[in-house]
């Protein structure tokens, strides 16, 4: 059985999960990245995307629409703007974070990114079939 390490992720609104995991995939701005035990410490900024989580019972996954993720060689801690277990997600609830989303970037100076939080909420639809 592979090492594990501890997976910790909460939101604004409430702490969604803590649990062993043996790896954690991450959708960092600067591309997908897998953690597992004995990852060097790093710190990463979130893009809108699909988290999953490998652990005992399988794996979870979780919409996130950015945050920070904290790797270091026994855990990983996830501090989400927005996120929503990938089994609970339904259109109307991706709908209010597309929305949440447009209005950000409404008022965001950084257009481009801005923009690319929209769109890759509009992928992450197409991609969940939602």
């Amino acid at each position: 059985m592979a090492a594990s390490l501890q997976f910790d992720l909460v939101s604004p609104e409430r702490r969604l999960a803590s649990f062993a995991a043996t790896e954690v995939q991450i959708p960092a701005v600067a591309g997908d990245m897998t953690a597992m035990s004995g990852h060097t410490p790093t710190i990463t900024s979130l893009r809108p995307g699909v988290l999953r989580v490998v652990g005992a019972e399988g794996t979870k996954a979780y919409v996130v629409t950015g945050g920070f993720a904290e790797i270091g060689a026994a855990g990983v801690s996830v501090l989400a703007e927005q996120a929503v277990p990938l089994d609970e997600l339904t259109p109307a609830k991706l709908d209010a974070l597309v929305a949440d989303a447009c209005e950000a970037a409404a008022v965001n100076p950084d257009k481009d990114a801005a923009d690319k939080a929209v769109a890759d909420l509009n992928a992450m639809r197409a991609a969940t079939g939602l």
